[in-house]
């Protein structure tokens, strides 16, 4: 078995938790077998002193079919 690593990048207007769970269910979408994911860097977008939109750089790990 071999495993595949992608990095991508969530967004959400309200959480960090939430940019990374729309990352994997994006993710989910068009990737089979997700077995894990790693959260590398949390970003903001900050507009007049508040963050605007969280981001989070997220590495997927999954199986390769045959």
């Amino acid at each position: 078995m071999v495993t595949k690593l992608i990095k991508i990048v969530g967004h959400s207007p309200n959480s960090w938790q939430e940019a990374a769970e729309k990352a994997v269910m994006e993710a989910s979408k068009t990737v089979r077998h997700i077995k894990r994911v790693k959260v590398e860097e949390f970003e903001g977008v900050v507009e007049n002193g508040k963050i605007k939109e969280y981001r989070t750089t997220v590495t997927l790990a999954f199986d390769v079919e045959r």
